[in-house]
C-alpha cells in the first residue's frame, strides 16, 4: 500500500462520506493548497481542477475493498457515494501515517456545495492573478457557471479560513 492511498483513506476516515465525484476532487484539491500532504497532479478541466491520478487511486481503493461506492440514480444522473469500509478502518490503523489535522477543513468544505468548492478550487487554480484578473478569468473558463460578484466575494473571504489564517484556533 502506498502512502498516498493511505493519506486518501486518511481523508475518507475523517469525512465520514463524500457525496459525488467533483466534489470529492475539489476538496482534494483544496486541502493540498491548504499544505495538505495530497500528491495528486491536477490539470485544469470542464468542472475546475481534475486528477486522474486521484480517480485512479480511489478505484484502487475501491478494487481493494478499503473503499465503499455506491451508486444512486438521481434524477438524469448517477451521484456517487465514498465511505471508509470497515477493513479499510483495520488497514489504515496498522499504517503509521503522519498526517496533519484535517477535520476542521475537512467539516468546513463538506458543508458548502459543490458549485462553491468548483469557484473555489477554480480560484486557488489561478491564484497570483489580480482580483480583477482573476474575475475576468472565472467568467471566462466558467461561463455557463455564471458566478456573481457576491458569490466570487464569499470565496474570497472563505480562502483564509480555509488557510487557517485570521481563524479563531491560530489567534486571529
Amino acid at each position: 500500500m502506498l502512502t498516498n492511498h493511505a493519506r486518501l483513506m486518511q481523508f475518507f476516515s475523517e469525512a465520514d462520506e463524500i457525496t459525488g465525484r467533483k466534489k470529492l476532487q475539489k476538496m482534494i484539491y483544496i486541502l493540498q493548497k491548504c499544505h495538505m500532504p495530497f500528491e495528486e497532479k491536477y490539470q485544469f478541466h470542464f468542472y475546475g481542477p481534475y486528477s486522474e491520478e486521484l480517480s485512479l487511486r480511489v478505484q484502487e481503493l475501491c478494487n481493494l475493498g478499503f473503499i465503499a461506492e455506491e451508486k444512486e440514480s438521481v434524477r438524469n444522473y448517477i451521484q456517487y457515494h465514498y465511505q471508509l469500509t470497515d477493513d479499510g478502518r483495520a488497514f489504515l490503523n496498522q499504517f503509521h501515517l503522519d498526517m496533519p489535522d484535517m477535520s476542521e477543513q475537512i467539516h468546513m468544505l463538506k458543508a458548502r456545495s459543490s458549485r462553491f468548492l468548483e469557484l473555489l478550487s477554480t480560484m486557488l487554480y489561478f491564484e497570483g492573478l489580480t482580483m480583477d484578473k482573476l474575475t475576468d478569468k472565472i467568467h471566462t473558463v466558467k461561463p455557463k457557471q455564471n458566478y456573481t460578484d457576491a458569490e466570487i466575494d464569499e470565496a474570497v473571504q472563505f480562502i483564509p479560513y480555509m488557510m487557517g489564517i485570521n481563524h479563531p484556533k491560530n489567534g486571529g
